[in-house]
Parts: C-alpha cells; sequence; structure tokens
C-alpha cells in the first residue's frame, strides 16, 4: 500500500524551532523546498499541510506538520486520516530518534513508541500499521542528562554541519520510500551502516 501522507513530527513555536525533536519537520520542510510545494493552515486538522502529485504515479501525496505541540500529535495525524480515508498503513511518520548516531536514519514498519511522546500520541489515536522514518539525533551527550533536556536542546554547530551533509541522503530515502515502497526502501536506508562523522 503506498504511502499517502507524511507527517513530520515537531513544536510549533520560534523557541523550538532549532532543536533536536524539530528534526522531523526540518526534512519535510526541505522536501517541500525541493519540490517546491506551499504549506497552508488547515484548522480542521490542526497541521500545516501540502500537497503533491507524484510525477511518476500521479498519485496524490499529502505532508503534514501537526501544530498541537508533540504530545498531540496524533490528534492532527488521525484527523487527516479520517478525512482522506486512508489506512495506517499509508502514513509515514518523519521523527528524532535519540538511540540513533546524527547522520544515519532508520526505516520500519512497526514498534513502540520508544519514549517518544508524539508517537505515542499516533498510536493512541491512529493505532499501530504506521511507517517510521527515524533520524538519528544521538547519542546523548551525557549520562545524566534528562532525555526532555536533551531532545529539546539545540545542535552544537559542528552538529549542524554533519545534518546538512545528511539531509540529501534523508531526502532521498523519503523518495525512495515514496517511489518504491516500504520494503525497498527499508533494505536500501537499513543497510547504510557507515561510520559516523565525529560530532562532539
Amino acid at each position: 500500500m503506498p504511502i499517502t501522507l507524511v507527517t513530520g513530527l515537531g513544536n510549533p513555536g520560534r523557541d523550538y524551532q532549532d532543536t533536536r525533536h524539530n528534526l522531523g519537520w526540518v526534512l519535510i520542510d526541505a522536501f517541500a523546498r525541493e519540490k517546491a510545494l506551499a504549506w497552508a493552515y488547515q484548522s480542521r486538522f490542526e497541521a500545516e499541510v501540502a500537497v503533491w502529485k507524484h510525477p511518476g504515479s500521479g498519485r496524490t501525496v499529502y505532508f503534514a506538520k501537526p501544530l498541537t505541540y508533540m504530545n498531540e500529535s496524533g490528534r492532527a495525524v488521525a484527523a487527516l486520516t479520517r478525512y482522506y480515508r486512508l489506512a495506517a498503513e499509508q502514513v509515514a511518520l518523519v521523527y528524532d530518534e535519540y538511540t540513533i548516531d546524527l547522520g544515519r536514519a532508520k526505516l520500519s514498519a512497526s514498534g513502540s513508541a520508544g519514549g517518544h511522546n508524539g508517537v505515542a500520541s499516533v498510536l493512541q489515536h491512529l493505532g499501530a500499521g504506521f511507517v517510521r522514518y527515524r533520524l538519528g539525533i544521538g547519542p546523548k551527550t551525557a549520562a545524566q542528562m534528562d532525555i526532555k533536556d536533551f531532545v529539546l536542546g539545540k545542535f552544537t554547530a559542528a552538529q549542524q554541519s554533519l545534518l546538512l551533509d545528511s539531509l540529501p541522503h534523508f531526502l532521498k530515502g523519503l523518495d525512495l520510500l515514496l517511489d518504491s515502497g516500504v520494503e525497498v526502501a527499508m533494505n536500501q536506508i537499513n543497510r547504510k551502516e557507515t561510520t559516523p562523522t565525529n560530532h562532539s
């Protein structure tokens, strides 16, 4: 079943703009820029939405940024899936993952929330079955640092540089998911186990 809704998870507002927790928004914003898509706020979804016609298949793909704050992301995702009559399997979530090193990404079709409040909210409102495109923000820099403090912290200059270098690869992964489906994309994205650049 092809992906029809891609939702980036993040928090609205200037205070959260460059935080690790908003990496999902960074990627789908970059995708929208690359494809010249326009975002429009849709109050019925509590989200900004962009629409893209897939050039290969001609199908419509929706991109969304919930504006509900992270821990209520599922409200927006569920509203979108109800309105467009989508199954959970047609939804891809793009979000940050602190257990994956910065510069790496993983794609999966199942799993738990893993401590991510946005994913927990989507599981609560939509149920399981959606695809997860997890973008690494790790490793967590200090053992004593609270997870919340870490994900709501900002990237260092060196990490920002690594992120910019990684963005084209993340975009290719998203293109692959939309072009070729979950299995093909998983095989390619998850196979790339290169040694990450030092980003301390």
